[in-house]
């Protein structure tokens, strides 16, 4: 019986199996290839306009930038250089003026806003420099604040909530209320909040900037962790101790990424 050919490369398999093998080795590198990974943040010249008494005010110019899974990433640049713009479009609050933002591989502009609020409550985390923890609330309570958004049963909140205090060493404040911690509890116990629905990216808005050295320390500390375990960071940060702890710095001046 003749050869048959091969439907993919015209040739028969008995060429394949001769010495195609090479070939089909250079394919599947290129097969693979044109596969892209869905990315926790892509953002592709985005714009930000906004209208201050009749005057438009650009807070973003053609922003780009791309953030891995496991990967910590700062932003760094002067007061209103559009650090936390960036931060608010990225984390769902706000949508671009121009340009798109995708968030675990859903573009934000072209959701509803319950899809996007689902997309936020989610897939994102966020850690405020001023915490945000409701201050009648216990440690516990705060932290379980997703879950129970996301209705996981009461068991499993249970047990994610005392892993989740435990892994950033407040285990002993669960009953505590936020008023009963020092500012670095506190911080931690935002942080616990901020991770324990594992979201695909952590955004931290100057997550160090009300903290004394050490307590900042152990938190950029608690982040690396939480970039081990996959989860990708993206912190806006004037400290040069908390860039420097990143694995890549953005620079940003006057609404523009310069390096």
């Amino acid at each position: 019986m003749p050869a048959q050919p091969s439907e993919r490369s015209g040739k028969s398999f008995a060429e394949l199996d001769n010495g195609g093998a090479a070939a089909v080795a250079r394919v599947v590198p290129l097969v693979e290839e044109a596969i892209p990974a869905i990315l926790p943040v892509r953002a592709i010249e985005v714009s930000k306009i906004y209208s201050s008494g009749g005057v438009a005010v650009r807070a973003l110019e053609d922003v780009s930038l791309e953030v891995r899974a496991g990967e910590m990433v700062a932003i760094v640049g002067p007061s209103g250089c559009g650090k936390s713009t960036l931060l608010n479009l990225i984390g769902c609050i706000d949508l671009p003026t121009a340009g798109r933002i995708f968030v675990d591989g859903q573009e934000t502009h072209a959701l509803d806003d319950d899809a996007l609020t689902a997309l936020r409550r989610n897939r994102v985390g966020t850690v405020f420099q001023f915490f945000n923890l409701l201050p009648a609330m216990t440690v516990a309570g705060n932290v379980a604040l997703p879950l129970i958004l996301q209705h996981c049963a009461r068991r499993e909140i249970e047990g994610r909530v005392a892993a989740a205090l435990a892994a950033v060493g407040i285990a002993e404040k669960a009953e505590a209320y936020p008023a009963q911690l020092s500012g670095g509890q506190t911080q931690r116990a935002a942080l616990a909040r901020a991770v324990i629905h594992r979201p695909a990216i952590v955004l931290a808005d100057e997550p160090t900037g009300n903290l004394d050295s050490q307590n900042g320390a152990n938190v950029l500390k608690l982040l690396r962790n939480v970039a081990g375990a996959g989860q990708a960071i993206l912190l806006a940060t004037h400290s040069l101790e908390a860039a420097a702890a990143c694995d890549r710095v953005i620079r940003m001046q006057d609404g523009c990424i310069i390096a």
